[in-house]
């Protein structure tokens, strides 16, 4: 299963702390050596401020007490930075903790750095001390602390591009809280900036929107509508083609999300057509089992990359984990997804065999006959199949599948208000850059 790990896919495009979930993850379920996690947490944690975090696991890999002397410095260092960074943002820092004086702030930030400046003294320096001093707070690892000053610094500056540092800086630190809503606001504000801004090059808005994407996994795969949510990003003309250009991995999560969203089959014709693209840059189970059922009609090669799929899901720190369903019942991901690749692999067979046999399904279902009729009966009733049963001979008698005139034109247009809408979008957006 090691060559399914995206882990050193993804890493590149997170910053240094969002990969410590990851580490955590595969630490717990065992999947790499407890000293190759150890070593790779340490030297991700020699580029920040946790210090003491590095000493800890330090002691713990080398089963000693004693730490180098290096560690020792950088400590000193740092404290002392800290307490630097403190002094200087102190006059600001304070203003912002009197919630009367917080009120007389306005929107026009013009306004706020003059009366800053006229009534408290306040003025550029201070308000980039106030940055500094929460990039150190989160480098430190308090994210609580470096969420909330760096919210009130985008308040403050008028510098677009350290505004923008900013609040990547806050939708990292909300994603480390788990604050899941506020992460998702935060991701939201992102995206319009990042599709509105006019960047040096195109590379660079490719990049950032690659960033995005990597970083919205942990929102979307922990978020009540996170399905429905990375299905609209991903889905979006300008992020697939990021990801057909430099982040094909990230087909196996929007491929997990089409799969366990049944309200959004309309995307999955969509989904193979990219699949199929992409075959010789990325594969995996997940995407294979797709390919195996929509592309080859392969039945028994899909049963086989379903089971290949449990172990996938299971080993990755996005899908391996329990989510709430429709009913706010706690699942595992992985449960959810097998019961619906199972409905998609037996809809599909329904679809294009005239006749079949009940007791060869059960067999396949693992369940007796009786059971297996019911399921098929479900099955044929929720796929809106026309099928019949014949209980005495045990079989299931497919009807024709052909769509009228009608049905093909609402099909070729269910997506077209959709995409009407996103042009209309893009158009506007482009206009209002010229504009500037």
């Amino acid at each position: 299963m090691a060559s399914y790990d995206l882990t050193r896919r993804i890493a590149p495009h997170l910053d240094r702390h969002l990969v410590f979930p990851l580490l955590e993850f595969l630490q717990e379920r065992q999947f790499y050596g407890d000293d190759e996690i150890l070593k790779a947490k340490i030297e991700l944690l020699s580029k920040t401020n946790m210090v003491d975090y590095a000493m800890d696991i330090h002691k713990s890999l080398y089963h000693t007490e004693d730490v180098p002397q290096d560690m020792v410095d950088r400590r000193v260092e740092v404290v002392g930075r800290l307490k630097s960074l403190e002094e200087s943002a102190a006059p600001l820092i304070s203003f912002l903790q009197n919630a009367s004086l917080v009120q007389e702030l306005r929107p026009d930030k013009q306004y706020n750095l003059q009366m800053l400046n006229d009534r408290f003294q306040i003025g550029p320096d201070q308000i980039e001390a106030l940055y500094q001093y929460a990039k150190f707070q989160f480098e430190c690892g308090n994210y609580s602390g470096a969420a909330d000053y760096l919210y009130q610094y985008r308040a403050l500056c008028t510098n677009n591009e350290r505004s923008l540092s900013a609040l990547w800086g806050k939708l990292a630190a909300e994603i480390l809280m788990q604050n899941w809503d506020v992460a998702l606001e935060e991701l939201n504000r992102l995206k319009e900036i990042i599709d509105s801004k006019n960047f040096v090059s195109p590379l660079s808005q490719l990049q950032n929107r690659i960033w995005l994407m990597h970083w919205s996994l942990f929102i979307f795969f922990n978020h009540e509508n996170g399905r429905n949510g990375i299905i609209d990003l991903f889905f979006q003309d300008r992020y697939m083609n990021a990801i057909q250009t430099n982040a094909h991995h990230l087909l196996r999560y929007v491929a997990t999300a089409v799969v366990v969203n049944k309200r959004r089959r309309n995307m999955l014709k969509e989904l193979i057509k990219v699949i199929q693209q992409e075959q010789h840059s990325y594969k995996d189970p997940i995407t294979e089992f797709l390919e195996c059922l929509y592309v080859n009609y392969d039945f028994d090669g899909a049963q086989r990359k379903l089971r290949e799929c449990e172990d996938v899901i299971l080993n990755d720190p996005f899908l391996g984990k329990r989510v709430e369903d429709s009913s706010f019942t706690t699942v595992p991901l992985r449960d959810e997804f097998l019961e619906n690749a199972r409905l998609f692999i037996f809809e599909t067979y329904c679809r294009i065999h005239q006749c079949i046999d009940i007791g060869m399904l059960a067999e396949k279902l693992d369940m007796s006959y009786d059971e297996a009729e019911r399921w098929i009966v479900n099955l044929v009733r929720n796929a809106k199949l026309d099928a019949k049963i014949d209980s005495k001979s045990g079989t299931v008698i497919m009807g024709p599948n052909h769509l009228n005139v009608y049905e093909q034109i609402m099909e070729s247009t269910k997506q077209l208000s959709v995409r009407t809408y996103m042009l209309a979008k893009n158009v506007s957006e482009s206009a209002a850059q010229t504009a500037r």
